[in-house]
């Protein structure tokens, strides 16, 4: 084999991800993962068959070169995985052309053997209904050689990379039992013997091996789809604006924070940044699953990746290539993706041990039917299904195909789980604490109420916007979305003055508009007796409220709260359709956290608690029994978020605090907090569901072969049936949407 030189500089490094070719079963991946670890200098090392991907942690300064000539000792090709985004798009390109390439030979190979079986098929059918030897042995010998001689070298070509790198996989098992198959049936037929032939069984485990790998193929690159898409997310070039104006066009990699880049409409976005002029719409939603545009200005922060709309943007870089938000994601999904809960840990040690203790299985019974007095080939053709029956394919994909089509599911929706621990206790969470202000609530002043005393709060709205537009004040940006959003005219207004900490005046329509403390009303020449009440009432209430007089007169008041997002009381309603209780926690006043209760439907609330407070609420929580999930924004609540049994961190993309929580969601929807425990719970049960039918089948499967009770043909069959039906009952987590 060819040894790849390593596409980047590891001098310093402690990790190194390789990309492995030749692996089919779990007992490949076992065997790898042991040699690596084996290996010195290496501390651990992590192997995902689905994936294709080993993680390998160094004790000390990273040596490629050993990893790489590890995983070649153990019988198959490794690839250093490149440091570059575009290089590593390259690589994979390039991979998956060759895999695809792969499967049409596979295909081919599957067109010849079903056509040459098809004889086999029809003498099966005629021997039950009574016929007898209705193909020639000579025939049927003249049938099986090309099966066995082009399909059978697969076999062969892993079974001794498997031997020479001193262990025996599923391909050992199916080489071996179509050998035995088909040269005892051959010796037969050229020595003129009268003896069992067995061709049929050597064919049809074949191609029913061949089909369940094909499948399997299939079905595992359709499951780990969206670090696929990840991975091609970030373009491999952008155009730079240099210090002295020009427009150039760089690679991504060349690219450093403070870069301004300029992006025209259609685009994606090439890094991390904030916007310097230009607006746009951006589609974010293989970024964050937020299905619609979302409209950016100058000032917002954006996402590499992003899908630009209509605006051209012109765009200061804060983060780039591995630094950037789809990199990091990648990261994040692949390290789920390749970690391994307990169970899995354990398979994995019985999958290496597997192998061997089948092939004392299959020799006992061969000797066992021979001392039974069976004849030598109906023994042998006993321990061919013994063979082909206990391939462990099924028991070692359960769990990293539910794992990786799972988390693979989650990162389209826009939420993330950090590894398969934090998996495993958000499908135990019964009690989930929200904080309010971020989470439950954008963190920002909308406009909640208009009282006019005249009745015609449309028009107060309008009249207070006159004057706010312009305002980069919280409170102007509210009264302006609100007008705006209601679809209202909003007149003109002439000299606006602001007057810190009290308010904002100016002149509409010849009357000067007054628009804040009660103080700045009367200064303005207005009767404010008329609004005190309405004043007292909103305040009362935990409100930020305001007055608007014009000339004279008092015409009303608007009051202001941080409310509730949107889709949040669905949230909450669907956490307790789940069983599980909702807390929430705010440092805010009695009132305004009893006004936010009240909007989302949350009976047990704790105002005015600080971190610390908020610490001891899950450890409280935690005291009597619950298994406490906590989301907040991963900064203000790191206490609480550490002390729970799983934190959730809420944010809105590149913000996210991903490193920090079990679980991160790329959009700031409350709605994802249910979602992700309901996929926690799907993905957990369908491992289950995997690995119980794994360990059913062999359990089954292997006695029934032994005692005489399967044909090798019909053992093949169920064989690639198990392993397909795993990733297959895996795959359906890849069609899970946070609303199911």
């Amino acid at each position: 084999m060819t040894r790849h030189e390593p596409a980047q500089t590891f001098a310093d490094a402690a990790t190194l991800t390789l990309d492995v070719e030749g692996m089919h079963c779990a007992a490949c991946a076992a065997r790898v993962e042991k040699v690596l670890r084996a290996t010195p200098g290496i501390a651990s090392a992590a192997v995902n068959l689905p994936l294709e991907r080993a993680d390998v942690v160094f004790a000390g300064p990273a040596d490629p070169e050993a990893a790489v000539a590890a995983v070649e000792r153990a019988g198959y090709e490794a690839h250093v995985r490149p440091a570059s985004a575009a290089e590593r798009r390259l690589a994979d390109e390039a991979r998956a052309a060759a895999r695809a390439a792969d499967q049409r030979r596979v295909v081919g190979l599957l067109v010849m053997t079903a056509a040459l079986a098809a004889p086999f098929l029809v003498e099966m059918a005629g021997m039950a209904a009574g016929a007898h030897d209705l193909l020639p042995g000579w025939l049927q010998l003249a049938l099986a050689t090309p099966v066995q001689a082009l399909v059978g070298w697969r076999f062969y070509k892993g079974a001794w990379a498997s031997l020479r790198g001193g262990a025996a996989n599923m391909d050992v098992l199916v080489a071996l039992g179509t050998s035995a198959a088909f040269l005892w049936s051959a010796a037969q037929v050229l020595s003129g013997s009268d003896g069992a032939l067995y061709f049929e069984a050597s064919v049809a485990v074949l191609g029913f091996v061949l089909l369940g790998n094909l499948l399997q193929a299939r079905a595992t690159v359709g499951a780990s789809a969206a670090l696929t898409a990840l991975g091609k997310l970030t373009p491999a070039t952008a155009r730079r604006r240099t210090a002295d104006g020009r427009e150039e066009q760089a690679p991504v990699e060349a690219l450093a924070v403070g870069d301004v880049v300029l992006v025209r409409p259609g685009e994606r976005l090439p890094v991390d940044g904030r916007i310097v002029e230009g607006e746009s719409a951006l589609d974010e939603a293989l970024i964050t699953g937020e299905s619609r545009p979302i409209a950016k200005a100058a000032g917002d922060a954006v996402t590499a990746g992003s899908l630009n709309g209509s605006g051209f943007l012109v765009i200061e870089a804060t983060a780039v290539g591995e630094d950037a938000t789809p990199a990091r994601i990648g990261r994040l999904v692949a390290r789920a993706q390749l970690a391994k809960a307990p169970v899995q840990r354990l398979v994995d040690r019985i999958t290496e041990i597997f192998v061997p203790v089948v092939l004392a299985i299959a020799a006992a019974t061969f000797a066992g039917w021979l001392i039974a007095g069976a004849g030598a080939g109906a023994a042998l053709g006993h321990a061919i299904a013994v063979l082909v029956i206990a391939c462990p394919c099924a028991l070692g994909l359960a769990t990293p195909a539910a794992l990786v089509a799972g988390v693979g599911a989650g990162a389209k929706a826009g939420l993330l789980v950090r590894d398969i621990d934090a998996l495993e206790r958000a499908a135990r969470i019964d009690a989930v604490i929200f904080d309010k202000t971020g989470t439950l609530t954008a963190g920002r002043p909308a406009l909640v109420a208009s009282d006019a005393l005249d009745g015609d709060g449309a028009g107060l709205i309008a009249l207070a916007a006159a004057v706010e537009r312009g305002s980069e004040h919280p409170l102007a940006r509210a009264v302006v979305e609100a007008a705006e959003g209601q679809g209202l005219t909003i007149p003109q207004a002439h000299a606006i003055r602001a007057h810190p900490g009290e308010g904002v005046t100016g002149e509409v329509a010849g009357d000067r508009v007054a628009i804040g403390s009660v103080r700045l009303l009367g200064d303005a020449g207005a009767h404010t007796a008329p609004i005190e009440e309405l004043l007292a009432r909103h305040a009362a209430l935990g409100r930020t409220v305001v007055g608007v007089s014009q000339g004279r007169r008092s015409k009303g008041v608007l009051a202001f709260a941080d409310a509730a997002r949107p889709g949040a009381a669905e949230a909450v309603r669907r956490l307790a359709d789940q069983g599980v209780e909702v807390v929430m926690l705010t440092g805010d006043s009695a009132e305004a956290a009893a006004e936010i209760a009240r909007a989302v439907g949350i009976a047990r609330v704790e105002s005015g608690a600080r971190p610390a407070d908020k610490l001891a609420t899950v450890q409280r929580l935690k005291a009597e029994g619950k298994r406490v999930a906590m989301v907040g924004d991963g900064v203000n609540d790191a206490p609480a978020l550490a002390a729970a049994d799983l934190g959730i961190a809420m944010g809105g993309g590149a913000d996210v605090a991903l490193e920090s929580a079990g679980v991160a969601l790329l959009r700031p929807d409350p709605g994802l907090a249910p979602a992700a425990l309901a996929l926690a719970r799907r993905t957990v049960s369908t491992i289950r569901q995997n690995l119980a039918w794994a360990f059913v089948y062999n359990l089954v499967g292997l006695p029934l072969a032994a005692f005489g009770n399967l044909s090798p043909s019909i053992a093949g069959a169920a064989m690639a049936l198990s392993s397909a039906s795993v990733v297959l009952n895996a795959l359906r987590l890849s069609r899970w949407r946070p609303t199911d």
